[in-house]
């Protein structure tokens, strides 16, 4: 049987896996719908169901596909729903041969934004954290592989990019830190008119990245900073590597060097 609709894909969770999400968006053929889940937290878990319940109601003759942290913590329980036609685990959802598609799938129209993963798993084991779990250790896209896909988004007229990943503060391809990347692509891809990141782990941010985002005007004044909470007894308790004086140490840092 076929299909004549496009394929639609339904994201949840963080701004890696909208990233990821747009490349599946150019790899799932007609008749596929996608949930790209969560599963940082059990609500994101519930509404990773909620959102399959509902595509299948929408699309009941399509092949409802189900990838992401949720489904990878738990397969067999995502996998005995009956709305459920295929899992896809978090390793093999980016692979064009996972869906039938050929590498050079063509892009789509630029938006506002363009997220692009560049970092993926994390190695710190925050108590009671899941995300070792769903998305494994820390590993990084190579300088090299990023440059010429942020260079395409720009050729083809995005104006802005964000940098994504699970940890992305800790990126480190072979001893190229987060600021060596964001250096390399501003000198790379002069066509670049906007570079932003997404959250960072105040613990990993180093001088060099510190300096890009206070003083280089093509990285946008904003930081989302991966905080928690703000008592130090409860920041222990989670086995996070800041205190809450250190947080403020570095906003202050921050606004500074923008002021100035």
């Amino acid at each position: 049987m076929s299909f004549s609709h496009q394929p639609e894909v339904v994201t949840l969770g963080c701004r890696l896996n909208i990233a990821e999400s747009a490349a599946i968006r150019q790899m799932a053929g007609r008749g596929q719908v996608v949930v790209n889940g969560c599963g940082v937290t059990n609500q994101a878990v519930k509404d990773t169901r909620v959102a399959i319940r509902r595509l299948r109601r929408a699309h009941p003759h399509a092949e409802l596909i189900v990838t992401g942290c949720a489904s990878e913590m738990d397969h067999d329980s995502f996998a005995a729903m009956p709305e459920v036609d295929r899992i896809i685990g978090n390793a093999a959802k980016l692979l064009p041969a996972t869906w039938g598609a050929r590498p050079n799938a063509p892009r789509a129209v630029p938006q506002t934004r363009a997220f692009v993963g560049v970092q993926n798993g994390c190695d710190h084991h925050c108590t009671f954290c899941a995300i070792p779990q769903g998305r494994g250790r820390n590993r990084a896209d190579p300088v090299a592989d990023v440059i010429p896909r942020v260079a395409a988004l720009a050729d083809n007229g995005q104006r802005e990019v964000v940098l994504s990943g699970v940890d992305l503060a800790s990126y480190d391809d072979r001893g190229a830190r987060l600021g060596t990347l964001v250096e390399r692509l501003l000198r790379d891809v002069p066509g670049l008119d906007r570079l932003r990141l997404s959250s960072l782990d105040p613990a990993a941010i180093d001088d060099h990245l510190l300096a890009l985002l206070t003083q280089e005007p093509r990285v946008m004044p904003h930081v989302h900073l991966s905080v928690q909470a703000g008592d130090d007894l409860i920041l222990k308790r989670m086995r996070r590597r800041h205190a809450r004086a250190d947080v403020l140490r570095l906003i202050e840092r921050l606004k500074a060097g923008r002021d100035g």
